[in-house]
């Protein structure tokens, strides 16, 4: 799996580089501001591009609308954004036109070697990777007649997993219970969220990141 990578701080995207290539996955490129970015995912059409959000010149949002071009001009390539703080509005932001192959993580998460391969992959086949910290947030927003509530603590646990883009079966491992019983606690859950299930992991993951959306 191809992957390109922009981060000012030259330590951070080294090491990324190094724990990326001891997972087997191919670095094709590397940068440190948003315009080289956009150039390399031109030119080597990655599976994923690893987006650091604040890069020169301004340190603000420029890698955020970075990954966004990217979304729109190279559907091909997943968009992986890696923030210091927890910025659900931006995490939201990348979600507005949909979950397929978008991801935001805590650059704290990059130490798990495990997960973040794990997260890399999910995104670079097509799914969603959002840091528990971010989908927490998300989960926890007080609404008006808010539908959460009507959910139990198990199944605010599973809903958070199916967030963050994880299968049934990861969650069950996740959870320790069985296929089963997760099965189970997702078909309550679209029952009481009234969203429409599917066989479709994948679809249900992004119906549920849409509902947390709103």
């Amino acid at each position: 799996m191809k992957v390109v990578i922009a981060e000012d701080s030259i330590l951070l995207r080294e090491g990324v580089v190094r724990l990326l290539a001891d997972s087997g996955f191919e670095v094709s490129a590397q940068s440190d501001n948003a315009e080289d970015l956009l150039r390399h995912v031109a030119m080597h059409k990655p599976s994923v591009a690893i987006v650091d959000i604040r890069m020169p010149p301004t340190h603000t949002d420029e890698g955020l609308v970075a990954a966004r071009e990217i979304r729109g001009r190279f559907p091909g390539t997943g968009v992986l954004v890696l923030s210091q703080y927890v910025e659900p509005g931006y995490a939201v932001g990348l979600l507005e036109e949909g979950a397929e192959g978008v991801g935001y993580l805590l650059k704290d998460r990059v130490a798990d070697l495990e997960e973040f391969a794990s997260a890399v992959r999910r995104v670079g086949e097509g799914g969603s990777a959002l840091d528990p910290a971010v989908v927490a947030q998300l989960v926890g927003r007080r609404r008006a007649d808010d539908p959460l509530e009507t959910l139990t603590p198990r199944e605010r646990e599973v809903l958070e997993l199916m967030a963050e883009g994880r299968s049934n079966q990861a969650i069950a491992e996740r959870l320790f219970v069985t296929l089963r019983a997760v099965e189970k606690h997702v078909t309550s859950i679209f029952t009481k969220l009234d969203l429409p299930a599917s066989s479709d992991d994948h679809r249900r993951v992004l119906a549920v990141l849409a509902y947390l959306q709103t």
